[in-house]
């Protein structure tokens, strides 16, 4: 009877820990994950979608507390101002793609835009503009202005440009950056500011100008303008905020991601070519390749006046 009652207690007790014990795991289960759904919905307020996958997250980009362009402050303690700035930098630092060919073809140009942007005397900045018009990329728009700066037909030839059926000088970028910097130069003695230089840029001389009159300020920041101006400057500044900090906000371009400048050497021509192609096979290399490295070319023949040159640019290394 003893010995029997012993047994039992025995297992009573063992049966008693095991149940303790088990209770003990389950509760701890219980509080581990009530802690853990609680640091989540704290840390992040994103749900699982019902395959249990979990969808990207997406926040505005922060807008920084100051910036110039040109060296001309933008008031960002404005809330409009504020506000224009986020818009743009939330369209274009979520362009991801864009953002990093940019910056891929950034190391084949801009050194040259760079270059020419010094020598003429105009702001390092404008090579932003530069890139809110065209990305780095000889595009013809709908309105057909075309090239890096997207010049217009009509508009080329006043600063500079041979535009015809053989020659296309909107497509060669150190002679379109000089013809852009006489612009830009030319907005700033009229309006007294690069910003406004820059917006000009976008609705013209004449149409800044009237705008700037009637509303009796030449304050870009101040005026009413069309939408696409409204916009221009704080797309230019979005980029120049997005690409010197680049590796900061995430696009890592670096080593051999960079396109380098083609190896080129000059030739200057004095007379006529009347095969291009014929022409880059007799000095040892192919159409193609005079073509990338002269987009200005835009037939297949070069016709020359009597005392009229061009410099083409030849492959170093076919």
């Amino acid at each position: 009877m003893f010995k029997f009652t012993h047994n039992a207690i025995n297992a009573m007790s063992k049966r008693s820990i095991i149940y303790f014990s088990i209770g003990v795991l389950f509760m701890f289960i219980v509080i581990v994950s009530f802690s853990y759904r609680k640091v989540m919905a704290i840390a992040s307020p994103t749900e699982f979608k019902y395959d249990g996958k979990l969808p990207y997250k997406w926040s505005p980009p922060d807008v920084p507390q100051s910036m110039s362009f040109a060296g001309e402050k933008v008031p960002l303690e404005k809330q409009a101002i504020h506000e224009q700035m986020q818009r743009e930098l939330l369209v274009n630092y979520y362009y991801h793609s864009s953002t990093l060919y940019i910056l891929m073809q950034g190391g084949r140009y801009l050194p040259l835009i760079e270059e020419r942007l010094k020598a003429n005397g105009v702001p390092d900045d404008f090579k932003y503009l530069c890139i809110a018009e065209s990305g780095l990329q000889q595009v013809t728009s709908k309105a057909n202005a075309v090239g890096f700066w997207q010049f217009l037909k009509e508009t080329g030839p006043k600063y500079g440009l041979v535009i015809n059926d053989e020659v296309d000088e909107r497509y060669n970028v150190a002679k379109s950056t000089d013809a852009a910097c006489k612009y830009f130069k030319e907005a700033y003695s009229r309006f007294g500011s690069w910003t406004a230089a820059a917006a000009s840029y976008n609705c013209g001389l004449t149409g800044f100008d009237n705008f700037s009159t009637f509303q009796q300020t030449k304050d870009y920041y101040q005026l009413q303008l069309p939408d696409e101006t409204m916009r221009y400057i704080f797309r230019i500044l979005a980029f120049k905020y997005i690409l010197t900090g680049a590796n900061k906000l995430g696009f890592i371009v670096v080593g051999d991601d960079l396109y380098k400048p083609y190896a080129s050497k000059t030739m200057a021509v004095t007379k006529t070519i009347p095969d291009l192609a014929q022409f880059a096979i007799d000095n040892g290399t192919s159409y193609r390749t005079l073509k990338t490295l002269n987009p200005w070319l835009r037939n297949h023949s070069l016709t020359l006046k009597d005392g009229q040159s061009y410099e083409i640019q030849m492959p170093v290394n076919n």
